[in-house]
This record gives C-alpha cells, structure tokens and sequence, in this order.
C-alpha cells in the first residue's frame, strides 16, 4: 500500500531505478538477439545436418555409394512370415520372402522381379522435411541481425513445423483400404506374381521396417454371411472385408514382422533434440517479452 506521507522527491529515484532496471534488460536482450540466438541456430544446423546424412541420397552415376543394408525377418520356426530385405536409402531394392501357408505345410516363395524396387515414401517425405528446415536455417547466417523476438518465434515455430511433420511421417504410418492394398503397385513387384489370396504392404513405424501380409479367402456370392466393408487402417485385423472386381474378400489371417533399422532410431533423436533446442530459446525469448509487454518481442 503506498505511503501518502511519501516524499515526492524519492518518485524520480524509482523513475531511475527503473530506467536502469530496463537498460540492462535491453542489453541483455541485445545480446541474446546477436549471439545467443545465432548460436542456437548453428547447433541446430550441425544436429539436422547429421539426421540429413542418415537419409542421404546419392547424386547422378553415385548410386553404389550409397549404402545397401540387409534385415532379416521372423526370428523363430513359429513365424509364418520369414525373409530379407534390402534397404538403400529410401528405396527396398530387394525383397525374399518365404510365407507359410495357414490351412497347409505349403511354403511360398516371393521376391523382387530385378528391374523393381520400392520406394517407401514416408523415408523419403521426411527427409525432405528435413532438408526445408535445414534451409530455413540457412536463410539466417551469422551477418544477419534479429530485430525483434517476435521475428526469431517465426523462425522457431517455421523450423518446429517441418521437424513435426518429418517425425509424424516415421511414426505415423498411413492408412489405407484393403482394396487400396490390394490393387497397389507393390503386388506387381514380385515374382512369381503375388496370388489373388495374399496382400502385402510395407510400412515405416517410429524405427522399424514392418511386412504385413494378409492371407484371404473367398465369400461365396450368395453368403447369407453378413457383408461389411472395412475402412481405412495401417493395420487390418481377420474377419476384415471388402469387394473388389465384383468378389468378397474376407481376411482369413493376418502375419506382421518388423526389424529395426538404427539409422532411423538416431533421426528421432535428433528431432527430439532439435524440437528441444527450438523451444528452448524460444523460452528465453517469451522471459524479455514478459518484462516488457510494451513492446514487440
């Protein structure tokens, strides 16, 4: 409560006090704005500088230097899916794969025809998210000057939203139809060709490869069975339906194997660090705004 018997004398001392208070906010924040910020961003430039060297691609006449890998799936005698996959980049280039049929001991054998490979377009999305945050970056070198907080908050949230959208698309596989499935490129690719009753699709989640194969069997057109198309999901569980070329198709057993790929594992991490790096600075940044709501952090 304010003293009336206060001498007006001490009010330009608190008008000082205060003037001083703020100067040294607004060197502080000068400085902020000068080094601290640029300094955020060079670490943000060296850690999306090696998730870009996770996925990189291999320029023109290149392509052996970019690395082939081999995943094995199924890891028991139990798994009715087993094979090996050969990951480059974005790309399976190769597929063996052995299916063990449910209702008989019968084995069948599947691979790439050798003038196919699969791009998996989630690898590829991401890292395109990837390299539009790393330019965003790169449009703000050590010359340039932030006038305001206002103006590196738009830098942050601009990087945040590519980085958000790169990790979505790892662990956000997407959903599709099993006519969508069935009908897919993927199911030319092989050789022998893939029979009518199996369905195939691969699929990034979070740091793993994942196969789905689903086995299917006829409806009889007259079924008295109730018929209700299925809808969209990454992963469709047996009794699932749908109609395709004036047949029922109902799934009879569904087989998932998954191998985890390290390379993808290191790129979460260093979303999560550079996410991190992002709102922290932006943290200091809303520290100034809240002294000074006057003016335009």
């Amino acid at each position: 409560m304010l003293n009336p018997q206060r001498s007006l004398s001490e009010l330009p001392k608190m008008s000082s006090a205060s003037q001083v208070e703020r100067a040294v906010l607004a060197e502080e924040f000068s400085w902020l704005l000068k080094e601290e910020v640029h300094s955020v961003l060079k670490q943000l430039q060296d850690v999306l500088k090696e998730a870009s060297r996770r996925f990189s691609m291999p320029t023109s006449g290149l392509e052996s230097q970019l690395k082939q890998e081999n995943f094995i799936l199924g890891s028991s005698a139990m798994d009715q899916v087993k094979g090996v996959l050969t990951l480059q980049g974005e790309a399976l280039t190769q597929a063996d794969i052995n299916l063990k049929v449910a209702k008989s001991s019968q084995v069948l054998h599947f691979q790439f025809r050798e003038d196919k490979q699969w791009k998996l377009q989630q690898i590829q999305d991401a890292r395109n998210h990837v390299n539009q945050a790393l330019q965003l970056l790169n449009s703000r070198d050590e010359s340039y000057h932030f006038k305001t907080g206002a103006e590196v908050n738009k830098l942050m949230d601009a990087v945040m939203l590519q980085l958000t959208r790169a990790r979505n698309r790892l662990t956000t596989p997407a959903s599709m139809t099993l006519p969508e499935l069935a009908t897919s490129c993927l199911m030319k690719m092989f050789t022998p060709p893939m029979p009518g009753d199996v369905i195939m699709n691969f699929y990034i989640n979070l740091s793993k490869l994942c196969l789905t194969v689903y086995q299917l069997h006829v409806l009889p057109p007259n079924t008295t069975k109730n018929f209700k198309p299925t809808g969209s999901s990454v992963l469709h569980n047996p009794g699932s339906m749908f109609e395709l070329s004036n047949n029922r198709f109902e799934v009879s057993h569904v087989h998932k194997v998954e191998c985890v790929v390290p390379w993808l594992s290191d790129t979460l991490v260093f979303f999560t660090i550079s996410l991190q790096l992002c709102q922290q600075l932006k943290d200091k940044i809303s520290v100034f705004s809240s002294f000074w709501k006057y003016r335009p952090f």
